[in-house]
């Protein structure tokens, strides 16, 4: 008889819940938290676990993260029972590795097939695992020797994620359980000081990787990525990533050798907001949008001002008023979000 796991704080529910899964000839454990619940997936594991997210002790989102970092639990089923409905709550279940999201109030038949479908697909897999696992491995992650071959691994194999504009892919605090590669659009990380200011930490354009807090441990992004323009992105798990980086030590040197780029990016990119111009930091911050989001620098980049000045280190009015010179020069032309270059060169010689 398949056994599932209810992990639910709210008693009448729980119980509720469990006698419909009983009378679908179900064998059904439960608890009453999520601290509990990780105890006994762990000790009885089940075939699949339905759990709410606000818990006492530990939450939903925990339980998940747990048991997909302990080998013996990682692979069973997970669906979430919450009452949080807004997309935002959704994607960031999904983000995290679950199954399926059900959303309260649900009926009988919402739940008995999420179970059903979610059962078939996880014996579809084991069997997959079993009788494929070291194939997969051999032509999947043990000849990724380039940083070309590994994004070719992502577009095959990755999970894919679509964003309209100014979406937030995730946000400082969330656990970092993907690495992305951009398939189209731009990405822009950003951080809020403590005086609400935003300051972007990062822009990413297409065919770049992005969202690496730790390739080891699943520690909390820093930082929050929004896309800039509509976006679509493959992610890899962090511990596929891992694996991947553990078979081949050419590819970890080429990863080393982009962390290092990014990091002497990130230093003259201070060194500039600390020491440049005025105008020197507003022409540099046009022309990263530009490479970031155009193929051409002359293509017209559409981007609010306030994420241009945000990389400039700059103030939004002050921003608009070097936009204004530089418009008076001839060396852009604004509309709008729209700033198209005029004078490249010019543009570039500016100190």
């Amino acid at each position: 008889m398949t056994t599932i796991l209810l992990i639910e704080d709210d008693t009448v529910l729980r119980e509720n819940t469990a006698e419909l899964l009983m009378l679908s000839n179900y064998s059904v454990i439960t608890a009453s938290n999520g601290k509990i619940g990780v105890k006994m997936a762990k000790k009885h594991l089940p075939d699949i676990i339905v759990c709410d997210i606000m818990m006492p002790e530990l939450d939903g989102y925990g339980v998940l993260q747990s048991l997909s970092q302990n080998e013996s639990t990682k692979y069973i089923p997970f669906i979430f029972l919450s009452a949080k409905t807004e997309h935002k709550d959704v994607r960031k279940g999904m983000n995290l590795g679950a199954d399926d999201y059900i959303t309260k109030p649900f009926n009988e038949s919402e739940l008995i097939n999420a179970i059903e479908s979610r059962l078939a697909k996880a014996l579809i897999l084991k069997d997959f695992r079993e009788h494929s696992n070291h194939e997969i491995k051999e032509n999947n992650t043990s000849e990724i020797r380039t940083l070309n071959e590994l994004k070719n691994f992502f577009d095959d194999n990755g999970t894919a994620f679509n964003f309209e504009k100014d979406t937030i892919i995730y946000r400082e605090g969330d656990h970092s359980n993907y690495i992305y590669l951009v398939c189209k659009g731009a990405v822009k990380c950003h951080q809020i000081d403590e005086q609400g200011k935003e300051l972007v930490t990062a822009l990413y354009k297409e065919d770049d990787l992005f969202g690496y807090s730790s390739f080891i441990n699943n520690q909390p992004h820093k930082d929050t990525a929004t896309s800039i323009e509509n976006t679509e992105i493959v992610g890899v798990s962090t511990q596929e990533f891992y694996e991947i980086l553990n078979e081949n030590p050419k590819l970890a040197l080429e990863i080393i050798q982009m962390l290092s780029d990014d990091i002497l990016g990130i230093k003259s990119q201070l060194l500039e907001m600390a020491y440049a111009s005025v105008n020197k930091k507003t022409a540099t911050t046009i022309l990263k949008f530009a490479e970031k989001i155009n193929r051409k620098p002359e293509d017209p980049i559409n981007i609010s001002r306030s994420d241009l000045a945000s990389v400039a280190g700059i103030a939004t009015e002050t921003l608009i008023r070097t936009l204004t010179n530089f418009k008076k020069q001839g060396i852009i032309k604004a509309d709008g979000r729209n700033i198209k270059v005029m004078d490249l060169e010019k543009l570039k010689r500016i100190s």
